[in-house]
This record gives C-alpha cells, structure tokens and sequence, in this order.
C-alpha cells in the first residue's frame, strides 16, 4: 500500500467527486469547487472542501500544499475560448502557483480526452498514436497535455495525463438519446465513471507512466449498442441513419460535422497491462443498473 498522500482535487466535479469517494480511506483528499453547492458536493464525500476558482492565482491560495495535484476542471460546455481559459492559462496558473511554493507537488495529473486523437477511419488507436485534433476545443485540450507534461517539469512536479474516452454512469446514462434516435453511425469509445476515477486513482498510487489512455474493453458501433440497450429495456430498437444522412441535414453545426467525421476504436490495452481492474469491463456491466432501474420504472 503507497504512503498516505494529499490528494487536491482541482474542478472536483462528475469525475472528481468520485475520486475523492475512492482515494477517503487511504489518503487525505481536498476537493476545489467555485460555487457553494459545489463545495457542499466535495464536503458530502468526506474530503475537505475549498471554494475557489482554480483559474485565479489568488484564490488558489487558500488551497493547502499537496503532495499531488489533480486536474479536472470543466470549461461548462462551452466554446473555444472558454475551454482555453480553463485547460490551458488555468492549468497553466496552478503548476506556476503550486510549483513556486517552498513545498511543491511531487505529482499532477491533468484529465484530458481521446477526442485529442481526431478522426482514424475506425481504425484503432492507442498512447503511441499521434494527435490529430480537428476542433478547436480538442485543440486547445492538446495543448493543455503539452502544459501537464512539459511546464510542470519546470518546476520538478511529475505532470503526467489521464485521456478519457467519452463518459458515463450515474446521472449520465443518456438513454432517451438511444431509445427514442434516431442514432447516427460511428463508434462509441465509453468509460464508466467509476473507472475513469480508479485509473487516477491507479496512476496515482501505482504507476508512473506518463500518459495513460482511459477507455474500457469494447468500443462500439452505436447502432449496435442502441439495438443492445432497446432489447434488454424491452422497448422496439430505435431508427438509425447513416453518416451520410446526418451529414445532409443543413442546420447540422460545423462542429457536429466535424464530431461526425471522427472515428476510432480506443484501445486500453496499455492500462490493462499495467494491472487495472475494471468495474465496468464494457457497456454490458456499466449500464446494467441504469437498464434496471428503466424496467422498474424507476
């Protein structure tokens, strides 16, 4: 078992809350969160809660030393700009704020995304593929990695990177989407929140790579998955379209188009070799208590 750290918990949200849950009965865990209901979310886990926004140099501040750093702030959804604000001068202000102390973090890891990896014709990707972004949201998420890993050397700290295939679980099982569709072809590369938390968790316990790919054992073609989840909700499969269909539609954004055209097959083959456990190993056992609670008409 490693040595009792403290764990901060930067944008302590979806992924972060989690991690606090699974890191209470072996570390000491801090959770940063803006607002007061976040801040009421992070105390609910039993870690200690600091309001602050972890863009601001003065708030962080109020942050304790710790000897790792996790970062997991959300830019809220919104467009390029923000998410800049955010993933890159925000992560880039807490490795100057935390690396300028008298005692630094030994460790920080940054949660990014595969979408950092654009568009592979469904072929397979994994850590050694190059990045290809095609958004300027997952642009400025490349550059954040490139902030993790290289600007926190400056200061001595281990920047290393989490890279998150799509997320689900508790509250963001999106079935409606999939019931009702139509679903538009591609694969889905899913991992279950409980997973995306026990690989940090994983990565800050037991391995030292630098850069792990978080993903479970079977990207999907969404049209099978959709038919997979109608058969066991006992409702009829949904109506699918192909690409080139939903390319057709004239209100389609430039940025859905581009989402669109982005296909791959995630591999976690990496992180599976390293030793983590999945909870969830598919979609199969991760959706299982969503697709219950659906049939009990919960």
């Amino acid at each position: 078992m490693p040595p009792e750290m403290r764990v901060c918990i930067l944008g302590c949200g979806y992924v972060g809350l989690e991690l606090a849950r699974q890191l209470q009965d072996e570390h000491e865990v801090v959770g940063v969160r803006r607002s007061a209901a976040g801040v009421a979310a992070v105390e609910a886990t039993g870690a200690t809660a600091v309001r602050a926004d972890v863009t601001d140099a003065e708030d962080l501040a109020q942050v304790p030393d710790a000897d790792a750093l996790v970062f997991a702030a959300s830019s809220g959804g919104r467009g390029g700009d923000a998410a800049r604000e955010v993933y890159v001068d925000g992560l880039r202000t807490v490795v100057e704020a935390f690396g300028e102390r008298d005692d630094p973090p030994d460790q920080l890891i940054y949660t990014s995304s595969t979408g950092v990896y654009g568009d592979h014709g469904g072929g397979r990707v994994d850590e050694t593929t190059p990045l290809n972004p095609t958004t300027e949201k997952t642009r400025v998420l490349a550059e954040a990695e490139r902030v993790a890993r290289e600007e926190a050397a400056e200061y001595d700290i281990d920047g290393r990177v989490a890279r998150f295939a799509g997320l689900y679980g508790p509250d963001r099982y999106r079935l409606e989407r999939y019931l009702e569709g139509p679903v538009t072809a591609g694969y889905l590369n899913m991992v279950h929140r409980d997973d995306a938390a026990g690989a940090v968790r994983f990565m800050l316990e037991s391995v030292s790579e630098d850069l792990l790919l978080v993903v479970d054992d079977e990207p999907v073609e969404k049209h099978a998955f959709a038919d997979w989840l109608a058969d066991e909700c006992g409702v009829e499969q949904p109506p699918k379209r192909s690409k080139a269909e939903r390319l057709d539609d004239p209100g389609l954004s430039a940025a859905a188009r581009r989402r669109i055209l982005t296909s791959k097959r995630c591999s976690n083959e990496r992180l599976r070799d390293l030793g983590y456990e999945f909870r969830y190993p598919t979609f199969r056992e991760g959706y299982r208590a969503a697709v219950d609670a659906y049939r009990d008409g919960d």
